[in-house]
């Protein structure tokens, strides 16, 4: 499984959120590490929010600090409930999220 470092994980979260914004009948579900924690972030018609600690009003602070490394990407179908999550897929590498995204390279 590839980690993919901070550097890319702003412009990856920016790229999920606008791929939501298209397709608004899915729900992204990231799993980053953050300084050694799971971080779970959703992303819905092109908003983020972290369902594992507080997440700021304002949508200029990043969800995902610098030490943060994405690990696993899923998608579900909208509306989500978290109580009977409807997978369409499960565990996507960032690979086959570009793909997904129409990112060849």
């Amino acid at each position: 499984m590839l980690i993919y470092p901070f550097e890319l994980c702003m412009s990856i979260l920016n790229r999920l959120e606008v791929y939501t914004q298209t397709h608004p009948q899915e729900v992204l579900v990231v799993t980053a590490e953050v300084q050694g924690e799971r971080e779970i972030v959703l992303i819905f018609r092109g908003f983020s929010s972290s369902l594992t600690r507080p997440t700021a009003f304002d949508p200029d602070i990043p969800i995902l600090d610098d030490t943060a490394t994405i690990e696993t990407i899923d998608r579900l179908a909208s509306p989500y409930n978290p109580d009977n999550p409807q997978y369409i897929e499960r565990g996507l590498t960032m690979e086959q999220m570009q793909v997904l995204m129409g990112d060849r390279g």
